[in-house]
């Protein structure tokens, strides 16, 4: 198993260049993330921040963290509640990408997400285990400044780690994927053709499944595994943040399968049916990428016996040279006696 390695830096200025690319990406995805905020106007159930994070950390070192601490401190530096609530928040937010990548270090994690086990790390130590600290901490930080009503600790801590881990299960792998890899040199039109259907089809199940009267948020499972199948790990996890986007608004308004409840269970069939889409089409992306280089390892051996068997033939019926006859022993002459 290839162990995750950060790639090089370069030079100072493609540092300053990759230190200024995080903070610029955390700080704009911490806008957007903050669009679908549900508690105190900074706690939101999908934070695309901790997703930019975590991937910048294992691609290129964790060296890059004090750009992940101002990221976070510059989202954050509005809502406050105080500074040292501000200071507190932000190093929570520091600190759980960086205990990610640390777990995810200690099992030979490989960013290029090739094996199932890869995957499943990613899951339960990157996203699940790891956003338990800035969950806690974040929470802990505005219960200590009372900016928490009473009885809301939990309902909050939820929310934040619930929005931690689906950034990570929806953003990473797609810029590990994107970032870490090879692009292919030509992509035929109809790929795009139906990369495009595929993005449409995902929009529109979604909007069906979470703003009607009925009771459909499974259609999107069927969307899901056409995208993972087709275009494994760049399509499946870019469809289910596709999904998860369009689904948290509906959650907010309390339509579709959301309709009837108050937040806290609004929130709890929300990161269900984010959860699931993620893991589905993280897990079953992997299992088919796997499953694909198994089969272009397999095609290379038997080209490669193919060949050796070839050559073994011609070696075969290739003409050989007349063994050298084998030489007599030379006769020793007979000696003749005179007459006695």
């Amino acid at each position: 198993m290839r162990r995750t390695r950060p790639l090089p830096l370069g030079g100072h200025p493609a540092q300053a260049l990759r230190f200024a690319a995080v903070v610029a990406a955390y700080y704009g995805a911490g806008r957007c993330g903050l669009l679908l905020e549900v508690v105190r106007g900074q706690v939101t159930p999908l934070w695309p921040p901790t997703g930019i994070a975590v991937a910048a950390l294992l691609l290129w070192g964790l060296r890059l963290w004090p750009a992940v601490a101002l990221g976070a401190v510059l989202v954050n530096w509005p809502y406050g509640p105080s500074l040292w609530a501000l200071a507190g928040i932000s190093t929570g937010n520091t600190l759980a990408p960086v205990c990610a990548v640390l777990l995810l270090r200690r099992v030979c994690f490989s960013a290029a997400l090739g094996a199932l086990r890869d995957a499943l790390s990613l899951v339960f130590l990157g996203a699940l285990t790891g956003m338990l600290v800035s969950a806690t901490v974040g929470t802990a930080v505005l219960a200590g400044a009372d900016a928490l009503r009473p009885g809301r600790f939990w309902a909050t801590w939820s929310v934040w780690w619930t929005g931690d881990a689906m950034g990570v299960l929806l953003v990473t792998p797609l810029l590990l994927v994107l970032f870490g890899s090879p692009w292919p040199r030509r992509i035929p039109a109809p790929r795009w053709a139906e990369a495009a259907a595929l993005a449409a089809a995902t929009a529109a199940v979604t909007l069906l499944a979470t703003r009607t009267p009925l009771n459909l948020p499974f259609l999107v499972f069927p969307v899901l595994i056409w995208a993972a199948y087709r275009f494994q790990v760049v399509g499946g996890v870019a469809c289910a943040l596709l999904m998860s986007v369009l689904a948290v608004p509906a959650a907010d308004a309390g339509t579709g399968p959301f309709a009837g409840h108050d937040v806290p269970v609004r929130m709890l069939i929300l990161q269900a049916l984010n959860g699931s889409a993620a893991l589905t089409s993280l897990v079953l992306a992997t299992v088919v990428a796997q499953r694909d280089r198994g089969h272009e390892e397999i095609a290379r051996v038997c080209v490669q016996l193919s060949e050796l068997i070839g050559q073994l033939t011609l070696l075969k019926g290739a003409p050989t040279l007349p063994a050298p006859a084998p030489r007599e022993p030379p006769v020793a002459p007979r000696s003749h006696g005179g007459p006695g």
